[in-house]
């Protein structure tokens, strides 16, 4: 990278499920990304966090790529009722139940330099 130009290091904390189209994009892209395996938040679901270090002039295109497949998005499941004590039998048809999934939590830090050795 030239040394004028200001460098940055991108943490994004993603879910599990939304780890490999999001680096297969990236990289194809022309961006290289370190996977780190985490884990948290409240259900302690499995995520992952990728490292990023680029030029500054580079966020915009990759905080675009990171919302478009790891963004937030809403998302419809079904689900089957039934009575108290008769969980094995269903009442009804199973109904559809909307909730949000996905989404990322983004860092961005400014680097003195990368290198690549």
């Amino acid at each position: 990278m030239r040394e004028s130009e200001k460098q940055k290091l991108i943490l994004a904390v993603l879910s599990g499920d939304d780890y490999e189209d999001t680096i297969s994009d990236l990289t194809q892209h022309g961006f290289f990304v370190t996977v780190l395996n985490s884990s948290g938040g409240f259900f302690r679901r499995k995520n992952v966090t990728i490292m990023i270090g680029t030029e500054a002039s580079k966020c915009e295109q990759i905080l675009k790529i990171l919302k478009e497949n790891a963004g937030l998005r809403e998302q419809t499941t079904y689900q089957n009722l039934s009575a108290p004590g008769c969980e094995q039998m269903t009442m009804v048809s199973p109904i559809p139940v909307k909730k949000m999934t996905g989404g990322a939590t983004v860092f961005i830090m400014d680097l003195c330099s990368i290198e690549k050795l």
